[in-house]
């Protein structure tokens, strides 16, 4: 621990490489910012094969960094016995399994297993919402102290001015229309069963976007046909051109059932979204009460929806407010909240 910054490497620790993962986009933006700095840097994947079962590569993973850590200085975004840091971005799967059926997937107890013991070893714990923090205490007993909140960042934008008029020729609706956003994958997790309830409830005209991957996908595409929306809600499966539909949207609306902190969020703030989402989303923290819902069934949230798609005044008040604080969030910010405890940690 009393090694200076320099005389060590700081060598990030994350098993797979999803270029559409929010953890992989978190560390992409660490590294571009630690160029800019002159920070060297290392990166360790998985060299498990491919066909082996998820749980089985969790464990070969383990194996596979903590033998040959030696006195490397491991920053960890994923679930290991032997990290210096872990970056609990993936939350506490103790309290996400509670909003979850039974499951014999014996993936479950390899990530308690694992997340116990990582819990336990690292010299610090970097947890990304004070929800997680209160987590960690509650379902493993690990000491405030060791325990440090740092919100996610993102880098901050400008709003395409030309957007909704490009999407409404590639996707053929009325540009004069109020567009509700939803960006994330894994579509039973983040609720957009229980978006497109809401959305099925909301009386004025709009045109809605769901933006990500689901291997379900015709699940919810018979459910929004089943809901009267086939008109009015638009699968685009994921897109590299995501900033394109933040800059079109008025509303975004996530109503996930557990997110340590969705970047998508604060991404949405920053290009002028209003922000609706649930108590169960550590991002939450940033916002005030009226936007947050009390569970993804949270029905009463449609009255204010109404109300922004009818008051363009009301509307423009509120985007601006929140785009002024997700500046306060940017990923410059966080890297130099992030690199003082690494510091200290070293």
């Amino acid at each position: 621990m009393g090694n200076s910054a320099s005389e060590k490497r700081l060598i990030f620790v994350r098993q797979n490489y999803t270029p559409f993962g929010g953890a992989e986009r978190y560390l992409e933006r660490v590294c571009n910012q630690l160029e800019k700095n002159g920070i060297k840097y290392e990166i360790i994947h998985s060299h498990a094969p491919e066909w082996l079962p998820s749980w089985l590569k969790a464990l070969f993973f383990n194996i596979q960094v903590c033998s040959n850590k030696g006195d490397r200085f491991y920053f960890s975004l994923d679930r290991i016995s032997c990290p210096d840091i872990y970056r609990a971005g993936d939350g506490v799967h103790r309290a996400y399994l509670t909003t979850k059926s039974f499951s014999l997937n014996p993936l479950h107890p390899v990530y308690l297993y694992l997340e116990k013991r990582c819990f336990k070893n690292a010299g610090l714990i970097i947890a990304n919402s004070k929800m997680v923090k209160e987590q960690i205490i509650r379902y493993y007993h690990i000491n405030s102290d060791k325990i440090k909140v740092i919100y996610n960042g993102i880098p901050i934008k400008e709003k395409l001015p030309y957007a909704k008029k490009r999407l409404s020729k590639e996707f053929k609706f009325d540009a004069k229309n109020k567009v509700i956003l939803f960006v994330g994958s894994g579509f039973a997790r983040k609720g957009v069963k229980e978006l497109l309830i809401i959305l099925s409830k909301i009386k004025y005209n709009f045109t809605a976007f769901v933006i990500g991957n689901e291997k379900r996908m015709d699940r919810y595409m018979r459910l929004s046909k089943s809901l009267g929306l086939e008109k009015r809600v638009i699968f685009t499966g994921t897109r590299k051109d995501v900033d394109l539909f933040y800059s079109a949207g008025d509303l975004f609306l996530f109503p996930t059932h557990y997110d340590p902190f969705s970047n998508s969020v604060l991404e949405a703030m920053s290009f002028e979204n209003v922000v609706f989402t649930t108590r169960q989303n550590g991002a939450s923290e940033i916002l005030t009460k009226p936007f947050i819902m009390d569970d993804p069934q949270d029905f009463s949230i449609i009255s204010m929806i109404n109300r922004f798609l009818t008051d363009d005044d009301l509307l423009a008040k509120q985007q601006v407010a929140n785009s002024e604080i997700a500046r306060d969030y940017s990923i410059e910010k966080n890297v130099v909240k992030t690199l003082k405890w690494v510091n200290i940690i070293k």
